[in-house]
This record gives C-alpha cells, structure tokens and sequence, in this order.
C-alpha cells in the first residue's frame, strides 16, 4: 500500500482496479474447468444466503474506511487553510507593534512560510517534518515576546498576536500528524482479505450462462477495488495522488512580498 500511495493515480488504478478485475472475472473460468455447474447449483440458495451477510458487512466496512479517510484528508485541507489564516492575520497585527519588533515579526513569518511551503511539505511526503521549520517557528515566538506593550492597547494586541501564533502552531501539528495516513496495517490486511473473499465468494454459484456470471463478478470487483482506490489514493494527504498543496501559505506568501515592496 504504500508503494501505491506513492505511484500516480492510473497507475494504482490500472494496478488495483484493472488487474483485480480481470483476474475476477477469470475465476469463474478456472473454477469451472475444477466443479461443473449442475455441482455449484446444488448449493445456491444456501451460498446466496450467506454470500448477502458476507457482502453487507464488508459494505459497511470499506464505507467506513472511506468515510474515515475522507473526514481526515478534509482536516488536512482545513488545517493548511487555518495555518496560513493566522500568518494573514498576525502580518496584519504586527504593523500595530512597535516599528523594530514588527519589522521583524514580519521578515520572521515570512520566512517560516516559505520555509514550510517548501520544506515542511516535502517532509510530510516521507511521513516526517523539518527540524529547521520547526526552528523558523520559534524564532517567530522568540520575536513576538521581544515586544512589550506599553499601555492597554498594546496588551490587547500582543495576546491576540500570541492566539493567532498558536493557532498557526496547532493547525502545523494538525497537518504533521495527519500525514502519517488514517488507515493502520491491521485495516488495510482487513479490507484487502475482505475484497478477496467476498469477491471469491461470487466464484462458487453456478450460472447457466458462464459469461453473465464471469461479468457479474467483474463488476462486483470494479465497485469494490474502486472504493479501495479512493482510500489509497487520499490515505496520506500530503504524499498520495490526491494531495494537499501548500497552495494556501504560497497565496500568503505572494501577499506577504507585496506588502514588503515600498
């Protein structure tokens, strides 16, 4: 799976969409040449019975895994957006600071976005993070609390300065937990053997017409290894097919150079 996580999206989907489907449908074939159908027909009723049970509860299964990832590739998304918000925003604030620790304040965040746009996200492509992001970060704190506000005003500003700081710092962690994927080893060996016995269930009902069933299977295994698909390609939202970009912080980071030039 994480060999997939990495591949393009036709790639992983001729890998796991394709393959799987062609060798579904070759089963029937094979099973055939071993049991002849009159054999198979002899156990329908009771096959169908348990075949329905068996595809229920792997429906459910794969529909909460996707429901799962989805929710965390949608956090993902949120936490990169509320990051580079609270940059906007503290920007803004630090023209209310004194003249030097504001100047600074905004040289430091700007080159803690860039340094994340860049760094930050090419580490959370190998399930890590950077140590120097991380050392950008604290400057940005250690600038901040050089500030000392005189009179009620200032107060005000340097904790609202301070909120929007560690917002930024907790949708930062957000995104770098949340690269690590959602779906555990013991999960996805689930809902691999699931995929497989519940299609190579459909193997052992006898059909008159061998083509019919041999389809019939291939399009069971199309929705399935389908849904097994979307896990694979948002499981990781900042290293899969489908990713988050830092398109949000280079968006600050444009503005943030705009408002530098005199």
């Amino acid at each position: 799976m994480i060999l997939l996580d990495t591949q393009p999206l036709w790639i992983s989907g001729a890998l796991i969409i394709g393959v799987a489907t062609l060798l579904a449908m070759a089963g029937p074939v094979l099973v055939r040449w071993r049991i002849t159908p009159d054999r198979l027909k002899l156990n329908n009723e009771v096959a169908g019975f348990t075949f329905a049970t068996v595809g229920v509860l792997y429906a459910v299964l794969l529909a909460f895994a996707i429901i799962i990832v989805w929710e965390k590739f949608s956090q993902a998304e949120n936490a990169a957006a509320q990051e580079a918000g609270a940059a906007a925003t503290l920007y803004r604030l630090s023209h209310g600071i004194g003249e030097d620790p504001g100047e600074r304040l905004r040289d430091s965040l700007t080159r803690y976005a860039r340094m994340a746009a860049t760094e930050d996200w090419a580490a959370m492509e190998r399930n890590g993070s950077s140590h120097k992001v991380t050392q950008a970060l604290d400057a940005t704190y250690a600038v901040l609390l050089t500030y000392t506000p005189g009179d009620g005003r200032g107060i005000t500003l340097l904790a609202e300065a301070l909120h929007q700081l560690d917002l930024l710092t907790e949708a930062r962690r957000t995104r770098l937990v949340l690269a690590s994927g959602a779906v555990p080893g013991v999960l996805w060996f689930v809902l691999a053997g699931g995929a497989v016995l519940t299609v190579g269930f459909t193997l052992f009902f006898g059909t008159e017409n061998l083509r019919v069933q041999a389809l019939m299977t291939g399009v069971l295994s199309l929705l399935i290894f389908s849904g097994l698909l979307v896990i694979i390609a948002i499981n990781h939202p900042f290293a899969g097919p489908v990713r988050v970009k830092p398109e949000a912080l280079m968006a600050v980071i444009e503005d943030f150079e705009a408002k530098a030039q005199p």
